[in-house]
């Protein structure tokens, strides 16, 4: 069943949507690529159970850590960046867990326990009841600080 609460946008007055997104494979919601606030959220409203609130939660620490964040859907995923088209973390929901891909996370410290095919990208899947917000904190932080990657 898919989690139909209005997003952040929609309690502010805006249109909700007419139609629920459909869930991938996996578990992922199908959201068109869009920029801007309102894509990320209609994601995160759009993921079943456990899984809308933590992203819910991580989009909140992510706003507080970096206040000028840059926010879009790419690819099905929500994105999290300091300038256009440039991206420090991403993020991925599958049916047992959320991915957050470190863009440049081979140089954070200490490294998120995923590795990738790519050098510097680094994973954290993160369970239902597993999610270490200490640590994830302190990873936005150094990620935001990074060079981006241009997507």
């Amino acid at each position: 069943m898919v989690d139909t609460r209005p997003n952040k946008a929609d309690m502010a007055g805006a249109e909700p949507s007419a139609a629920t997104p459909k869930l991938l494979s996996g578990g992922n919601p199908q959201i068109a690529k869009g920029y801007g606030d309102a894509p990320v959220q209609a994601y995160i409203a759009a993921m079943p159970g456990w899984k809308s609130a933590l992203g819910s939660r991580i989009d909140t620490l992510i706003e507080g850590i970096v206040p000028d964040v840059r926010k879009a859907v790419k690819w099905n995923s929500p994105f999290y960046g300091m300038e256009d088209d440039v991206w420090f973390l991403s993020l991925h929901y599958f049916t047992k867990y959320i991915k957050v891909t470190f863009l440049n996370g081979a140089s954070l410290q200490p490294f998120p326990p995923g590795t990738s095919k790519h050098p510097k990208v680094r994973y954290l899947d993160i369970h239902e009841g597993a999610f270490d917000e200490a640590q994830f904190t302190d990873w936005v932080k150094q990620a935001s600080r990074l060079p981006g990657e241009k997507m």
